[in-house]
């Protein structure tokens, strides 16, 4: 029986268990879970500490360490130092967030899709490939010197953001998001720690679920990652690696300057961290700046991939590995995705080596620079944060909405966007923001008709 009486006793949670179920640790984190779901634990509630609800349940403290851990690794709850432990803002969020179809009646500003003005050039480079007498070997399989050449291609992918490697060094990829959940397989083990921007990519977050990493929440300085938060962090969190996106970052939209890379990665060699360093929208920039792994080579996983800057069915993503992460990096990628494709690593490459990839690249950037005219145009500048060829926004509300209440009534009038708290990282409260996706209607007119419709709930 538990020392205390709890009759009269204030607790922001009282579990009950069946004693029938076991493990018990198991048990105690499925009701933890279906408690968070059904909503009669909200997001920011500070649970009971462990000792206090191991006397109430009558079990061991160990019991309730275990399953708080085990909630901890799924997402659900978050534990700060020195403060306590709460529920996740983002537990309940669906961070997948391309539904399986496109809704008929909105107009779709959530998902992150490039314009559709590379379709055309890609298109005509296929049809000449498919006309070569033996365009049939790209429907079998490859083997590993097919993709020689297509390496070189990767090789001076990378130049363009200031990457220097060779061809021993690329691994090829289904696109960014496979090559993110196998960095992570190759490099972390279940249960370890890496530090991410407090608002960041959902495809990172539902990865590291899978895998059982905890992602810890990085402090903003200045709208980038604060060294100064990094360097707290690696004393105190115990942080095996950075996840970051340092070019037009998803979804705060900021540019981190070349003098928090050079500190950034002065940390990581310091402490020893790995760097996942998503290249996603390098290309995406007027003015690119060196890559965070130029500074720190050894350390520095770096993924280039093309669906933001070419076409999102161009499912490839080159990685630059150093050698001492190489090995499980590519066994990590075998075991998630055998192969690539080889008529799409054959494409891609053509257009790498070809004008093809810079006449994309420009007629993309004429396509955002035209659609970002018109969101400056309905929408406050200052609260709507963005560069001119940036392919999103990042509207920061009025006080009288949240992001979550914002993206219910948007949806309710025919605009899909998506709120704060879809990206939000562990018990960081979620910023009162929506992220606009603005070449994702499909023309400048379907984007106009969404802006009007936005610009008058604001105003409401």
């Amino acid at each position: 029986m538990p020392i205390n009486s709890f009759e009269e006793y204030p607790m922001t949670w009282k579990p009950t268990l069946n004693r029938e179920d076991r493990p018990i640790y198991q048990a105690l984190a499925k009701q933890l879970e279906s408690d968070i779901k059904k909503g009669r634990l909200v997001p920011g509630t500070k649970l009971p500490p462990q000792r206090e609800l191991a006397d109430y349940l009558d079990v061991n403290l160990s019991t309730i360490s275990k399953s708080f851990k085990l909630a901890e690794l799924k997402g659900l709850i978050s534990a700060t130092i020195g403060s306590g432990t709460y529920v996740s803002y983002d537990a309940i969020s669906n961070a997948y967030l391309l539904s399986e179809e496109k809704p008929k009646h909105l107009i779709e500003m959530g998902a992150m899709l490039p314009d559709r003005v590379s379709y055309g050039p890609l298109h005509d480079l296929l049809q000449s490939m498919l006309q070569e007498s033996d365009c049939a070997r790209w429907f079998g399989y490859s083997r590993p010197g097919d993709s020689i050449w297509q390496k070189d291609a990767g090789v001076k992918l990378l130049k363009y953001a200031g990457v220097e490697t060779t061809r021993e060094h690329i691994l090829l990829a289904n696109g960014g998001q496979n090559a993110i959940t196998a960095t992570l397989a190759g490099l972390c083990q279940h249960g370890d720690r890496i530090g991410v921007d407090h608002h960041t990519y959902p495809g990172l977050k539902t990865a590291a679920a899978m895998l059982g990493i905890q992602l810890v929440p990085i402090r903003s300085e200045t709208d980038e990652m604060s060294p100064e938060a990094l360097l707290y962090a690696c004393k105190n969190e115990n942080i095996k690696g950075l996840y970051i996106i340092p070019d037009y970052q998803n979804p705060m939209t900021y540019t981190m300057s070349i003098e928090t890379r050079k500190a950034i990665a002065e940390i990581a060699i310091k402490y020893n961290l790995f760097i996942i360093e998503d290249g996603m929208y390098h290309l995406t920039q007027d003015n690119v700046l060196p890559a965070l792994a130029t500074y720190a080579p050894e350390h520095s996983i770096y993924i280039a991939s093309l669906s933001k800057s070419m076409a999102p069915g161009l499912r490839l993503a080159y990685v630059s590995v150093p050698f001492k992460f190489l090995d499980s990096t590519r066994k990590a990628l075998y075991n998630l995705n055998i192969s690539v494709s080889p008529l799409l690593a054959e494409l891609t490459a053509r257009a790498i080596v070809s004008s093809q990839l810079e006449n994309i690249v420009a007629l993309h950037k004429e396509e955002t620079k035209a659609r970002n005219q018109l969101v400056n145009h309905y929408l406050d500048k200052d609260n709507c944060l963005g560069g001119e060829t940036g392919i999103f926004r990042w509207l920061h509300l009025p006080n009288y909405y949240t992001g979550d209440q914002f993206e219910r009534i948007a949806a309710a009038q025919g605009v899909q966007v998506y709120s704060g708290g879809r990206f939000a990282v562990g018990n960081v409260a979620p910023a009162n923001a929506v992220r606009l996706g603005i070449c994702a209607p499909e023309t400048k007119e379907e984007l106009e008709k969404a802006l009007i419709i936005l610009k008058k709930i604001i105003e409401k």
